[in-house]
C-alpha cells in the first residue's frame, strides 16, 4: 500500500486538520514563510492580466484579504489546507477591488471566492480543495506540478519511525 493510500485511508489528515486548525485561530500565531502577498493593483483585469497573474507562480489563490488576516472562513480554510501541506502560493485580495472580484469570477464562470489555481488551472474553490485534502488528491494534485506535501513528508518519516 502506498502512502498516499495510508494517508487515505488513516484519520491522519482530520487529525492535522484539526491540529492545524487549533494552533491557528490567533491570525498572529500563523506562519507565514509559505505564501507570498501581491498587491493587486493593475488599472484593468482583462483576459491577459489575469492569465499572468495566475500563471505567475505554481499555486496561486484569489481570496478575501490576506493569508495573515483571512476576511472569511472560506479564504481562512484554504490558507490553512495550504499551509498544512506546506504548499508555497501567491494571494491575491479581492477585496482590494471590485473589478478584480468580478474579473476573476468572469474569468473562471466561478461564482465564489476564494478560487485556487495550480500551474495555471482552476482547480475550483474551498468546498473542492477541502475534498480533494481529505481524499489525498491534493497530494497527488502537488506532486504533479513538482510540490511534495509536507504531510505526505510527515507520513513518511512515521513509516520509516515504525520500521527502525
Amino acid at each position: 500500500m502506498s502512502i498516499v493510500q495510508q494517508v487515505i485511508r488513516s484519520n491522519w489528515l482530520q487529525r492535522e486538520t484539526i491540529r492545524i486548525c487549533r494552533q491557528t485561530i490567533n491570525p498572529f500565531l500563523l506562519e507565514l514563510q509559505h505564501y507570498r502577498y501581491q498587491s493587486t493593483n493593475p488599472v484593468k483585469y482583462d483576459d491577459e492580466t489575469l492569465k499572468q497573474m495566475i500563471k505567475n507562480d505554481k499555486v496561486v489563490i484569489f481570496m478575501k484579504g490576506v493569508p495573515e488576516s483571512p476576511r472569511c472562513g472560506f479564504s481562512n480554510a484554504v490558507v490553512q489546507v495550504l499551509r498544512m501541506h506546506g504548499v508555497p502560493f501567491q494571494a491575491h485580495n479581492v477585496l482590494e477591488s471590485d473589478e478584480l472580484r468580478k474579473a476573476i469570477k468572469d474569468f473562471t464562470s466561478w461564482p465564489t471566492i476564494p478560487q485556487i489555481f495550480l500551474n495555471g488551472e482552476f482547480i475550483g474553490g474551498c468546498d473542492i480543495l477541502l475534498e480533494k485534502h481529505q481524499n489525498g488528491e491534493f497530494i497527488e494534485d502537488l506532486k504533479k506540478i513538482g510540490i511534495k506535501s509536507q504531510i505526505l513528508v510527515q507520513m513518511e518519516e512515521d513509516s520509516k519511525n515504525k520500521k527502525d
